[in-house]
């Protein structure tokens, strides 16, 4: 068992052409590999191999009339529609961080730091707050830290300030461990939701494609760690339950109850953006395949 060696772009070049990409620009290419990476680049050229989408004993072949330049714009189509998606759902997270600081102090008013009150939250997640949330690098965020600078003796600062430094998959368990099953359905509700699972269930899909997007994750074939539970945002078969597709139509639900306007604002651009491959067969069929979303 060995390590790879790095390769120099003229041998990364090599290794491409070798295996059937037909690259018609060479400086554009290394431009291209030193701007992106091969190895994040790589992650766009397996849906133009044989073998896609195998992933053991992968040859590495890819189809006749592979194009070089075909890879790079199903690159920068999935950088752009993550870029696109990042407004959004930065809305959608405001938005709930909003509405459950708000809601929940507002039915706990003798409790202005009921995210650590084992009367309200689940015992362990009120007791483990300090540990897992409140550390001394959350204390160092210069708003908290001034708190505590002010008011010496509060062991945590007041939800409407605590919560605004949480990060989206910490407020998700903090809604999840509320003990009242009557407070959790009423935010539920807030979003047209019924049923409390469901509407934890978009929260965490909405929550996998920010993090994916916040990251420079692959976004065009992404496949969902969890199954899309069926809701109000409709019925999907078994592939829109794991796929992009299936994330997008959560996304717009979600962001349609606050605001028509960003929604239908959101949808036009995700159509721009995929028409905008319509001249470019491989690369819109591959979209096309993969993340559910049909070009026309």
């Amino acid at each position: 068992m060995y390590l790879k060696r790095a390769t120099t772009i003229d041998e990364q070049i090599a290794i491409l052409r070798n295996r059937g990409i037909i690259i018609s620009n060479e400086e554009k290419a290394k431009e291209n590999l030193l701007d992106i990476g091969y190895f994040r680049l790589g992650f766009y050229c397996f849906p133009f191999e044989k073998d896609y989408p195998l992933k053991d004993n992968r040859t590495h072949v890819y189809k006749e009339r592979t194009i070089f330049e075909n890879i790079v714009e199903l690159y920068y189509f999935d950088y752009d529609l993550r870029n696109l998606l990042m407004k959004y759902i930065n809305r959608i997270e405001i938005n709930f961080r909003t509405y459950l600081t708000y809601f929940v102090s507002n039915q706990y008013k003798d409790s202005p730091t009921w995210f650590a009150d084992p009367a309200i939250m689940n015992n362990q997640y009120a007791n483990s707050f300090e540990s897992k949330v409140y550390d001394d690098t959350f204390r160092a965020t210069p708003i908290i830290k001034r708190h505590h600078q002010h008011h010496i003796n509060d062991k945590f600062a007041p939800a409407w300030k605590t919560i605004e430094f949480m990060t989206f998959g910490s407020i998700l368990k903090l809604y999840s461990n509320l003990k009242s099953e009557i407070v959790k359905s009423q935010i539920a509700k807030y979003y047209g939701i019924k049923s409390v699972n469901v509407f934890l269930n978009y929260m965490e899909t909405i929550k996998v494609i920010r993090n994916t997007c916040a990251h420079g994750g692959v976004l065009f074939d992404i496949s969902l760690p969890l199954s899309i539970k069926n809701g109000p945002a409709g019925i999907m078969d078994n592939n829109q339950k794991n796929n992009l597709k299936g994330a997008m139509l959560i996304i717009s639900y979600i962001l349609r109850q606050i605001s028509e306007n960003r929604a239908n604002e959101m949808e036009m651009q995700i159509r721009t953006l995929l028409d905008s491959t319509k001249g470019i067969p491989p690369v819109n069929d591959i979209i096309d395949r993969c993340s559910g979303y049909k070009i026309i």
